[in-house]
């Protein structure tokens, strides 16, 4: 009996070792202990909340035992100083949640950050939207894996154009329309008012609406392809630039930037937003989704081209590792990355952004009905594919952003609309050069 519960004994130890050790394959430091990481994250959507936040994190944690995750929430005023502070203190953070232009060609130029080329697996790279994944690389090497999306629009009062008698000049089935019809809507709009539309230049903010409907309506391009130089003075820029300006109905205005706009649009002194998307229509502060404030009807559409199809600009946010030498740690991060991008929590994080998914189906998952109880956001899904070049991250960007305004401002108080392109031009090409 005693050799019996001997053998008993041992079997039971061997048992549990061995039960142990499959367990889990989570990372582990060199000396078995849980890994720490901690997570940085700018205001995207929920991820800024931390209710929401320390729930998805829970739900990893649980999924994966032995991965701690601590997370710091960053602003847009300050957070690029506190992470460049970090960088140079050999303090970064092991995860952070932001985008293409700082998280590809800023750190991840400089060579601050984790290649991620090893989740790229095929599966990713064609299910991922490939303006999508053209942003996340930078020589060959991903320095993001993206999580979420927005594509910018315009929107219309749709109201006023059924007054008008030019709905039909709208297509809502596809959310497209054409440059003549643009045109042709804005003549008979300002036949009765004289401020339809306002192309805003007190500051950067929304400038990204200005850029996509200029570039649109003639098929310009605001940098080349490699994204080396700007190209905002081509031809087909600057016609689109001394359409607007020879517009009745049309004014180029130095007292309002993208946030002023869309309170005028909504106000009805506006017929139409350059700056929108689908937070400013689903915004619960707002009114009832897809109303002014006088209870008009508001359309979302893509930007009006001569073109095939419209080139939407929008907005990446994913996840990027910094290197701090700790190979546990970056095995921990990639487990995260893979569990909330390309995992079983990928519905939930695209969910808790409030922003649309970059791809239709994650680890065997349909991500296309994620919002099937909201139709407005799935109305806002057709126009994904519409997304056009990311260009923000070409060099020199802040600097551009800034010479972009300053160049409608020029061309709204009289200057000449090649010069003013030009000296744009110049300025933002000196700026990328460094």
């Amino acid at each position: 009996m005693k050799k019996f519960l001997a053998l008993l004994l041992a079997f039971l130890m061997l048992f549990a070792l061995t039960a142990c050790g499959e367990k889990t394959d989570t990372p582990k430091t060199e000396d078995g202990e849980e890994v720490t990481i901690t997570l940085w994250t700018y205001p995207i959507g929920g991820w800024k909340d931390d209710e929401t936040v320390q729930g998805l994190i829970k739900s990893f944690e649980e999924a994966n035992p032995g991965i701690k995750v601590k997370v710091e929430y960053l602003d847009y005023t300050n957070g690029d100083d506190q992470v460049n502070t970090a960088i140079e203190g050999k303090a970064a953070p092991d995860l952070i949640m932001e985008g293409p232009e700082r998280l590809v060609t800023n750190w991840g130029a400089k060579g601050y950050m984790v290649d991620l080329s090893d989740l790229w697996d095929a599966d990713s790279k064609n299910e991922i939207y490939a303006s999508i994944a053209s942003a996340c690389q930078l020589d060959g090497k991903y320095y993001e894996y993206p999580l979420c999306m927005i594509a910018h629009c315009m929107a219309v009062n749709y109201t006023r154009f059924e007054k008008a008698g030019i709905a039909d000049l709208l297509d809502l089935e596809t959310r497209t329309w054409t440059t003549e019809n643009f045109i042709k809507a804005v003549e008979t709009l300002a036949e009765n008012n004289d401020t339809v539309a306002a192309i805003y230049c007190a500051g950067q903010g929304g400038d990204q609406g200005t850029r996509a409907l200029i570039n649109n309506l003639y098929g310009g391009t605001f940098t080349n392809p490699e994204h080396t130089e700007y190209t905002a003075n081509s031809e087909p820029n600057i016609k689109a630039l001394e359409l607007l300006k020879g517009m009745k109905g049309v004014n180029f205005d130095a007292s309002i930037a993208g946030g002023d706009e869309i309170q005028l649009f909504r106000q009805g002194v506006l017929d139409m937003a350059f700056c929108w998307n689908i937070q400013q229509q689903v915004n619960a502060e707002n009114n009832d989704a897809g109303l002014t404030n006088d209870g008009d009807r508001i359309e979302f559409m893509a930007f009006p081209t001569d073109q095939a199809k419209p080139a939407l600009c929008g907005g990446i946010w994913g996840f990027g590792i910094f290197d701090n030498g700790d190979a546990a740690k970056i095995e921990a991060a990639k487990t995260f990355i893979k569990y909330f991008a390309n995992g079983a929590g990928t519905p939930d994080a695209v969910k808790a952004s409030t922003f649309l998914p970059v791809r239709d189906k994650a680890a065997g998952q349909d991500l296309t009905q994620l919002f099937a109880d909201d139709p407005i956001t799935t109305e806002y899904i057709k126009i994904l594919p519409l997304m056009g070049d990311y260009y923000n991250v070409v060099p020199g960007w802040a600097a551009a952003r800034t010479a972009w305004w300053n160049m409608l401002q020029k061309i709204g108080t009289g200057t000449d609309v090649k010069e003013a392109a030009d000296e744009f031009v110049a300025t933002a090409n000196a700026a990328a050069v460094g």
